[in-house]
C-alpha cells in the first residue's frame, strides 16, 4: 500500500493546488442548472416543461422556477415509473440502476433513477473531499492504510425491465472496480452478503486481517460493528487491532449523540468527517477541522433551491406549501432554516427530499442537516426540529453524564396533552430527572415550545429500553441494516405500536 498511498496524497495535493481558486457559487449555479436544461430539453419532461424556452430566456433561473412546478416523490414518480420502461423521460437514455431507499420514516421505500452521469458526479464530489483531507491533520500512514466502508449489500436485484435495484451505498460498491479490493474493505464478496448479521460475522472475523486507517459509514451501524470486533477480539480499544485508525466519514444520521461512545473506543483523537450522502446525491462534506459544518457542492451537477423551513414555506406539520416562497443561493442567509429542493443529472427536477437545512457560512457556503420534515414535533405547537430534539438529548445526556445514541419521541393526546420520550441507553438513569432537564433545555432554547408548554403540553413522560432490546426490536422488524435510519418523531399510534414490542 506504500507505493498507492504516495500516489494518492501526491494526487490529492495537485487536486487542491488546482482548485484552490475561491469560486462564485451563484455563478456556478447558474451554470450546472443551463447544463442540466440543455442535456434534458429534448426527453419527454423537458419538452413537456418547455426547457429549450427556458434557456432562451433572459433569466433561466426564474423562468425555471416558473414554468416547473416542484415535484415531491408522488409527482416526479409519476415520471420515474416510465422511466423504468422507456428511455428520454426525465433524462437522456434508460437508468442501468435504481437506487431502493432505506424507508428512514418507516414508509414505503421508493426508488430513484441512478444514471451514469449521476454517479460520475458523486465520484466527483468524492475527490473533491478526498482533495480537502489536506486541511486535515490526517497522518501520512492513513493513506496508505486501507479504508472499511460499511454499506448495504452490494448484492442487486435484476428488475423485470432489466435494470438492477439495491440501496445507494450497495450500488456504488457494486461498481467498484476490480483494483478497489486492493485497498477497499471489508471487499465486494463480503460486502454482496444480504443478512446484515452474517456479514458483521464476516467481518469480525477478518478484521486481524486487515490493517485499516479510515471508516465510512452510518455512526449507529459503524459503532456496533467496532464494538462487535472488540468484544470478540476482546480489546480495550479498537486501535489494538487496526492501530492506523485516526479517521471516521460519518453519515445518515447526526453524529453528536454517538460522540461519547466512539471516544470510549478509541485510544486517540479521531478525526471526524461529517457527509451529506444519500440516494439522490452527495451534496456536501466537511472541508475543515474543527467544524462538522459541510461544504455545498455546487458545481458538481446539482441545482439547488431553498425553501424557508417557516410559515413562509411550510404548515405547521412541516409539509411544503402549495405555492411557497423559494430562493436560489444567491438569497440564503444564516438565519433561517431551509427545505432542500433538488434538480440533479439523474432525472430529479425541482425535487424536495424531505431534509432541512440552515447555513453555517456563505463564503464558502456551508451547511448543516436539521433535520428531516418528517421529523418536525408541532402537533401541540411546539415547532421542534430534529436538531432541536437531538441537542436536547446530547445536551441531557451530557448533565448526567451517560450515554443516549437513540431517542424516539411522540406527541400524545389521552387524557393529557404528553410528549413520550423512549430513550435507548444501557445506563441506570432517574427518568423524572432526564425528563425536568430535557424539558428545561428545549424551553430554555426554543421560545415556541416554551410557549406551548404552558398552553398545550401537560406533560414529559420518559421510557427507558436497553440497547439489547433496541437491537432485538432493529432484528425481529427487519430494520437492520448499513444504511437503515430509525424514525425519531412518530406519530402517537406509531409509538404505541413501537411500545407494544417492549410490553
Amino acid at each position: 500500500m506504500g507505493l498507492l498511498g504516495t500516489i494518492v496524497k501526491s494526487a490529492i495535493s495537485i487536486n487542491q493546488t488546482l482548485n484552490s481558486k475561491s469560486q462564485n457559487a451563484e455563478e456556478e449555479q447558474g451554470a450546472v442548472l443551463r447544463d442540466l436544461l440543455n442535456n434534458a430539453k429534448d426527453t419527454a419532461f423537458g419538452k413537456y416543461y418547455g426547457f429549450r424556452d427556458i434557456l432562451k430566456s433572459g433569466d433561466p433561473i426564474r423562468q425555471f422556477q416558473s414554468e416547473v412546478p416542484i415535484h415531491n416523490y408522488q409527482k416526479i414518480n409519476f415520471w420515474w415509473k416510465q422511466q423504468q420502461k422507456f428511455p428520454d423521460i426525465t433524462w437522456p437514455g434508460k437508468p442501468d440502476y435504481f437506487a431502493v431507499t432505506s424507508g428512514t420514516t418507516g414508509n414505503k421505500s421508493k426508488k430513484i433513477p441512478i444514471t451514469n452521469e449521476f454517479s460520475e458526479s458523486m465520484k466527483k464530489v468524492g475527490i473533491s473531499l478526498a482533495s480537502d483531507l489536506q486541511n486535515f491533520p490526517v497522518p501520512k500512514v492513513v493513506y496508505e492504510r486501507s479504508v472499511l466502508m460499511l454499506s448495504s449489500s452490494s448484492h442487486l436485484k435484476t428488475h423485470e425491465n432489466g435494470h438492477l435495484e439495491g440501496e445507494i451505498s450497495g450500488i456504488n460498491i457494486h461498481n467498484f472496480p476490480d483494483w478497489y479490493d486492493y485497498f477497499y474493505c471489508p471487499g465486494k464478496e463480503i460486502a454482496s452478503i444480504d443478512d446484515w448479521d452474517e456479514r458483521i460475522k464476516k467481518i469480525v472475523e477478518k478484521a486481524p486481517e486487515w490493517d485499516i486507517g479510515s471508516v465510512a459509514g452510518i455512526p449507529s451501524w459503524v459503532l456496533r460493528m467496532l464494538q462487535a470486533i472488540m468484544k470478540h477480539h476482546n480489546l480495550e480499544y479498537i486501535q489494538d487491532i487496526w492501530p492506523n485508525f485516526s479517521v471516521f466519514a460519518s453519515g445518515g444520521v447526526a453524529f453528536e449523540t454517538y460522540r461519547k461512545d466512539f471516544e470510549k473506543i478509541s485510544n486517540k483523537e479521531l478525526i471526524i468527517i461529517d457527509t451529506y450522502l444519500a440516494s439522490e446525491g452527495f451534496f456536501a462534506y466537511t472541508a475543515k477541522p474543527n467544524t462538522l459544518a459541510m461544504k455545498l457542492a455546487t458545481d458538481h451537477s446539482y441545482f439547488y433551491e431553498f425553501i424557508p423551513f417557516d410559515e413562509r414555506g411550510v404548515n405547521e406539520m412541516g409539509e411544503v406549501l402549495e405555492n411557497p416562497e423559494i430562493f436560489d443561493i444567491s438569497e440564503v442567509n444564516k438565519k433561517d432554516e431551509y427545505v432542500l429542493v433538488i434538480s440533479t443529472n439523474a432525472g430529479a427536477w425541482r425535487y424536495v427530499i424531505g431534509d432541512t437545512i440552515q447555513f453555517t457560512n456563505l463564503a464558502p457556503h456551508e451547511i448543516k442537516i436539521t433535520g428531516r420534515t418528517k421529523f418536525f414535533l408541532n402537533v401541540f405547537g411546539s415547532q421542534l426540529s430534529e436538531e432541536k430534539l437531538n441537542n436536547a438529548i446530547a445536551s441531557t445526556a451530557d448533565k448526567l453524564d451517560i450515554t443516549v445514541n437513540e431517542f424516539m419521541v411522540a406527541a400524545v393526546k389521552d387524557n393529557d396533552h404528553t410528549h413520550e420520550w423512549v430513550i435507548v441507553t444501557d445506563d441506570n438513569i432517574d427518568r423524572e430527572k432526564f425528563a425536568t432537564l430535557l424539558d428545561d433545555h428545549l424551553q430554555s432554547h426554543n421560545n415556541n415550545y416554551k410557549v406551548a408548554r404552558k398552553k398545550t403540553i401537560d406533560k414529559i413522560v420518559v421510557r427507558t429500553i436497553s440497547k439489547n432490546e433496541y437491537s432485538n426490536y432493529l432484528k425481529t422488524t427487519n430494520k437492520k441494516g448499513g444504511q437503515v435510519k430509525i424514525q425519531k418523531v412518530m406519530k402517537s399510534e406509531k409509538m404505541r405500536e413501537f411500545l407494544s414490542f417492549f410490553d
